[in-house]
């Protein structure tokens, strides 16, 4: 979900107006998905490098984020979809943190598209997360060491239970992957747009998906 800002510098708006804009983006995309059938959707909302913008600007996400989880409750029952997080959410403010777990806790039992939401979420910190509890594992004698494997890895990741992406979108142009999943992307098919996250619409998460339904994957074999 990048490019927020870029759309609103572009238009000679406040940086919030790209934000609210992106926010409207991610619920027609929410609205797009479940209506393709998908099983999961992942949305980067909020990276640990993001922490790093300024006071006001980070203030206002946190504010709109709370504000925007709870908002779509609604809709996500209507549409029988979960929300899930991934990150480390006790790092968030008190208040956003309680509105993400209510509304996580009110869809757990639906079974239609999972939305994955990344709050406070970097892929470093997860791996980090992993290893800390593998190593937790192993003094407490429940793992041995030649014990680990990918596998072992995957499961003390925030997505044990998750599938591994099948296909990442970057819009705004970017040609990095920015912290995000680095483990769980391994033979994850890639799709570039430029186009800011703002003006980014249900067409053009089709036109992705049936390119990427068109692409051969090897997963490294012939």
């Amino acid at each position: 979900m990048d490019g927020n800002g870029r759309w609103a510098t572009r238009r000679g708006l406040p940086r919030v107006a790209g934000h609210h804009e992106g926010v409207k983006s991610a619920r027609s995309i929410v609205r797009a998905a479940s209506a393709l059938g998908l099983r999961y959707l992942t949305l980067y909302a909020f990276s640990t490098e993001n922490w790093s913008r300024p006071a006001d600007e980070v203030s206002m996400l946190m504010s709109l984020l709370e504000r925007s989880v709870n908002a779509e409750l609604p809709e996500l029952m209507a549409r029988n979809a979960r929300l899930r997080v991934l990150g480390r959410t006790h790092g968030l403010p008190a208040g956003v943190r309680r509105g993400v777990e209510h509304v996580v806790h009110e869809t757990r039992n639906n079974t239609g598209l999972n939305v994955l939401m990344a709050f406070n979420y970097g892929a470093r910190d997860e791996l980090i997360d992993a290893f800390r509890s593998l190593a937790r594992q192993i003094v407490a004698g429940e793992l041995k060491p030649e014990d680990i494997s990918e596998k072992k890895i995957s499961e003390a990741l925030y997505t044990a239970d998750i599938p591994d992406p099948d296909l990442l979108i970057r819009t705004s142009g970017e040609m990095r992957i920015s912290n995000f999943l680095l483990w769980q992307i391994a033979y994850t098919e890639l799709w570039v747009t430029p186009t800011l996250w703002p003006d980014f619409r249900p067409a053009d998460l089709y036109r992705a998906v049936a390119e990427f339904q068109g692409r051969t994957r090897r997963f490294g074999k012939v």
